[in-house]
C-alpha cells in the first residue's frame, strides 16, 4: 500500500511536469496491479482532476500558459473528451490497449527521433 502510494505520488509530480505521468499510471494500473484498462483509464482521468489545478496554477504563475489557447482548448476539449469517453465505454478493451500501445510508440519515437525544432512544429 505505501510502495502504490509512492507510485501515484511520483506519477503526479511527473505530470505536473509534463511528463506524462498519466500514461505510466496507467500503465502501472493495468500491468502491475492487474486493473482493467477501462477502469484504469477513468481512475487515471479521477486522477488527473486532482494534479491538473496544481499544475495549471504554477504555469500560470510562470506565464507559460496563453489565455487564449486555453479557450480554444477548453472549448474542444470538453465535446470531444465526452465523444470520446461514450466510444470507449462501448469499445473492446483489447483495441483500446493496441491503440493507447501505439500512441505511446508514436510518442517515444518521435521524441528519440525528433530534433528539438522539428517537434515544436
Amino acid at each position: 500500500m505505501l510502495f502504490d502510494f509512492a507510485v501515484g505520488l511520483a506519477t503526479g509530480i511527473l505530470s505536473g511536469f509534463g511528463i506524462g505521468g498519466g500514461s505510466l499510471l496507467i500503465l502501472w494500473l493495468t500491468a502491475v496491479e492487474g486493473i482493467p484498462q477501462l477502469c484504469a483509464g477513468g481512475i487515471n482521468l479521477l486522477y488527473f482532476l486532482c494534479c491538473a489545478p496544481t499544475a495549471l496554477w504554477s504555469h500560470i504563475r510562470n506565464k507559460l500558459v496563453e489565455g487564449k489557447a486555453v479557450l480554444w482548448c477548453v472549448l474542444a476539449g470538453l465535446p470531444t473528451s465526452v465523444a470520446a469517453s461514450l466510444l470507449a465505454a462501448r469499445m473492446d478493451t483489447a483495441w483500446l490497449r493496441r491503440g493507447f500501445g501505439v500512441l505511446l510508440l508514436y510518442i517515444g519515437i518521435r521524441e528519440l527521433f525528433c530534433k528539438k525544432q522539428e517537434c515544436k512544429k
